[in-house]
């Protein structure tokens, strides 16, 4: 269901927001407006035009249209489509064009002719691309123009392609990709350096001229820009803010895409609010935060003056509200993320018993796990907990050609000083198969193979750093990542089964894991919901009423002061460990460690960053002061998030 409240909750949004329990729930309300148009259309023997959009977030309102063309006998044979964008320079068979992306998600499974399908060209010759572009606008009016327009929002808040400084006039042409929208499509393209810089997009006054627009958002790393889409002035800073200007838009998002919105993020400062425990926290932390005091310095007027007065009525005076924030935030903070034995743990996040612990860390990808916890990971072995490392995925896709090379060249090398044929010939049927893919070219299985490997290796070598022995290092190579390409996975039983297999075999206290929140289609999102129904799959046996899942953020992010409910504080040694155990993962950079911790681009940087971070929050809200913290949540998997 979707939240429709229209009052003073929503006094801040200057465009319709729905926001759905989750992706699947807003994509079938979607998907019956389009079905309702279509049919009533084909009863009057009229076209439907729909303007459609490519990337993971239309996925699941295609794979729902084509279950109502199958099952309910949803006719697309007087459907006309129009696609936003192209990139330019690839053709419409290549594996990452969006021609190709709508073959496979949409036209080739439903009734749609070929002749009513639209792509801009996007091997058009550069001195024809205007004209081409008018030629697109043309059709686009010759159909009568878009009924439906389907849109995503990218995290730079272009939509399209068109990028910051598009603005509301502008037609279908030629654009330059953000670097930001080229790293965020670099895993598909199998490296940066392989996305296309150019794409043709239709432009922002071609998508305002569409009779009604949807834009479709999910997972936390749409929350900023749509909020600011949504709330803030139409700026070509952020063009899908001039979509304020039509007047039949609505936003269909997931609560993850949603936490941002005022309603949902400072709810006290538009209406009423229920103080509960949760809501008193991040009320309150927020307010420290925003007046710059610690905790324990808040005053009567500093609630009164923000919007919280009611908070004081209902729970007394900012003098007992602070002590209990500051003891609640308090004992968030432990060097014991396993529990410490023998030891009172009535205020502690983590219990004592039983010691050791029998530790799961889930990665969804190689890194994913020192990035985000890897000085946890280090405490814990330390402190003689069974720490058990197991990686989903392989992570074969995010590997570059490049490093293949050199390792066939290995494997050929050592094959000669043995003279090993086999290992001669598969490395030059390795060599082969990459010459013969080029640059843009789909993997194949022996390619995908080794680039497995080579995570492997890497993942290994980090985990030795932090100490956690080989034997302890799993690897799940769950089948829908072996089998897909990003944007297009889909997850199983036999995903399901690995997991359990897993689960049932080391019967865990405490599992860290990721992925709640993130994109539905991403690897750490498919990962978390194989977690979850292996889990179901394990409710009846023992073990489970006794194992905690502790949720880490994702690469990348890391939980609200507030979310934390077991702050793990590392000393600079710690620290550096962990910095080293990311290093480890060579195929992930491209630049050398002194370059890259200037520039604080890279992987090492961004999780110094983020950890640093938090120990700061924690200092500025009285706590003591840290190197760095790695936070965690505690999940209930029967409390809805």
């Amino acid at each position: 269901m979707a939240d429709n409240l229209i009052s003073s909750y929503t006094q801040e949004e200057r465009i319709k927001t729905l926001i759905y329990s989750d992706a699947a729930d807003a994509c079938s309300h979607v998907a019956t407006e389009i079905a309702s148009l279509i049919r009533t259309r084909n009863e009057a023997g009229k076209a439907t035009v729909l303007g459609l959009a490519t990337g993971s977030t239309p996925v699941r309102l295609y794979r729902e249209l084509i279950r109502m063309h199958r099952e309910e006998g949803l006719s697309f044979q007087n459907v006309i489509t129009f696609n936003l964008d192209e990139y330019y320079g690839l053709s419409g068979d290549h594996p990452e064009s969006y021609r190709r992306f709508m073959q496979d998600q949409l036209f080739d499974h439903v009734d749609l002719k070929l002749e009513n399908t639209h792509v801009p060209d996007g091997l058009v010759e550069r001195e024809d691309v205007f004209t081409s572009c008018q030629t697109y606008e043309e059709a686009i009016r010759a159909a009568g123009g878009i009924d439906i327009q389907i849109l995503g929002i990218g995290r730079t808040g272009h939509i399209g392609f068109n990028e910051p400084g598009s603005d509301a006039q502008t037609r279908t042409r030629l654009v330059t990709l953000d670097s930001l929208t080229r790293r965020d499509a670099a895993r598909d393209f199998l490296g940066e350096e392989n996305v296309p810089r150019h794409a043709i997009t239709m432009g922002v006054g071609t998508i305002l001229d569409a009779r009604k627009l949807y834009l479709l958002a999910w997972g936390e790393a749409k929350a900023p820009v749509l909020a600011e889409s949504v709330e803030g002035e139409p700026t070509d800073s952020i063009p899908a803010s001039f979509l304020q200007q039509h007047d039949d838009c609505e936003f269909c998002i997931d609560l993850a895409a949603a936490g941002h919105l005022t309603r949902v993020r400072y709810p006290w400062l538009v209406g009423p609010v229920e103080w509960t425990p949760e809501m008193v926290r991040k009320s309150v932390v927020w307010l420290a935060g925003k007046v710059e005091k610690p905790l324990l310095k808040l005053t009567d007027e500093d609630y009164a003056e923000n919007g919280m007065a009611d908070l004081l009525t209902e729970k007394g005076s900012a003098y007992n509200l602070n002590i209990d924030l500051f003891n609640i935030t308090q004992h968030t903070i432990t060097g014991w993320p396993g529990g410490k034995p023998n030891a009172d743990d009535s205020s502690r996040p983590e219990r004592a018993n039983p010691f050791p612990k029998r530790s799961l860390i889930l990665s969804p990808e190689p890194m994913d796990d020192v990035y985000c916890l890897g000085g946890t990971m280090h405490r814990l072995a330390n402190q003689g907990h069974d720490v058990t490392v197991a990686y989903a995925t392989s992570g074969n896709l995010a590997v570059p050609d490049p490093d293949v090379r050199r390792a066939i060249e290995l494997i050929m090398e050592v094959g000669q000083e043995r003279e090993n044929q086999d290992d001669i010939g598969f490395a030059r049927s390795v060599e082969e198969q990459l010459n013969a893919k080029g640059q843009f070219g789909e993997d194949t299985r022996d390619i995908r193979h080794v680039k497995g490997l080579i995570r492997r290796g890497e993942a290994r070598s980090s985990a030795r750093l932090l100490e956690i022995p080989a034997g302890q290092v799993r690897f799940l190579d769950l089948p829908f990542y072996e089998e897909g390409r990003y944007r297009r996975f889909k997850w199983g039983d036999a995903d399901v089964s690995a997991m359990v297999n897993l689960l049932e075999e080391l019967k865990p206290h405490q599992i860290f894991a990721t992925g709640l929140g993130h994109d539905p289609l991403s690897v750490t999102s498919i990962c978390f919901e194989v977690l979850r129904a292996a889990l179901n799959e394990c409710a009846n046996s023992e073990w489970i009423s006794d194992c905690r899942i502790w949720l880490y953020r994702g690469p990348g992010a890391e939980w609200d002061t507030h979310e934390i409910d077991m702050a793990v504080p590392l000393s600079p040694d710690e620290f550096e460990y962990k910095i080293r155990g990311i290093y480890q993962h060579q195929t992930q950079r491209s630049q050398s460690p002194s370059t890259l911790r200037k520039s604080g681009s890279d992987s090492w940087n961004l999780a110094s960053q983020l950890n640093r971070s938090t120990a700061e929050t924690y200092d500025d809200l009285g706590l003591a002061e840290y190197e760095a913290i790695e936070g965690f949540k505690l999940w209930n998997a029967d409390k809805p998030e």
